[in-house]
């Protein structure tokens, strides 16, 4: 996690990601990220705004360090601190009805969905918990949109490609900010061709892997889950895509599916 602190904090964080900052309140969350000036999602990350000055930028998959140094080189005589918050650390809520949890949550986010989830962040390490239940929750993920980007897809796709309108989590209404000419441009001229689509297998899907129409490669995997018998997947696929189902390329049958609704603010 990676904390943004300071008098310009927020005007910092309004002028570097892609969403709305401003509509923020004190104890409110987003969806939002950071792309590079051609438009592609570099990181993807939840923003929640703890005081203030006080900003937390919850990242699932882009290192936090990494994430700071980038951020700082536009910095420029803007009052505020980046730094990475290895003290602090996520897991899934015990008690989805508003209660505290045994683990002394500093700040909780209802993360919505059906079912609803609950994401905690505290300054106790999580136990060690088993690879199912870490998978389940990647599995939700999944099933909401959520995209995960391997280093491999860093700066590759734009938010539209990514699905990430279905997470409200970019705006083509606020100022200026890095690629945010390419973005409004596909948002407003429709130029968006392929599109994140949720696949779900009768295997195991590696990431990476290819999607197969009648033979053809169509698409790659662009993250996976398993639990059990249950194999789901998201890729980037042409939008005009008319099959639903599809192979990969080793064997596996795919099926295109819905997503599940409701995981944003």
């Amino acid at each position: 996690m990676l904390e943004a602190e300071g008098r310009d904090a927020g005007a910092f964080l309004q002028a570097q990601l892609m969403n709305d900052v401003s509509q923020l309140g004190v104890g409110d969350w987003q969806w939002n990220g950071w792309l590079s000036p051609k438009g592609r999602v570099i990181a993807l990350t939840l923003l929640l705004r703890r005081g203030e000055q006080l900003y937390w930028l919850v990242l699932p998959d882009y290192p936090a360090t990494r994430l700071a140094d980038d951020l700082r080189r536009f910095q420029f005589r803007s009052k505020l601190s980046l730094r990475a918050r290895d003290d602090l650390f996520l897991q899934p809520g015990e008690d989805q009805t508003g209660a505290e949890t045994g683990h002394g949550a500093l700040a909780r986010i209802r993360l919505g969905g059906h079912p609803s989830r609950v994401l905690d962040i505290s300054a106790v390490p999580p136990a060690t918990g088993d690879r199912d239940s870490i998978a389940s929750w990647r599995l939700a993920d999944l099933a909401h949109g959520l995209p995960r980007l391997p280093e491999s897809a860093v700066a590759l796709h734009t938010p539209q490609m990514l699905g990430l309108d279905r997470l409200h989590a970019f705006s083509v209404k606020k100022g200026c900010y890095p690629g945010q000419e390419i973005v409004a441009r596909t948002h407003f001229l429709g130029q968006a061709k392929r599109g994140l689509r949720r696949l779900v297998g009768n295997e195991p899907i590696a990431p990476g892997s290819g999607v197969l129409d009648a033979g053809h490669r169509i698409g790659d995997i662009l993250c996976s889950a398993s639990v059990g018998d249950r194999h789901e997947a998201l890729a980037v696929l042409p939008l005009d895509l008319q099959a639903t189902r599809l192979a990969g390329e080793q064997g596996q049958a795919l099926t295109l599916t819905d997503f599940a609704h409701g995981m944003h603010r």
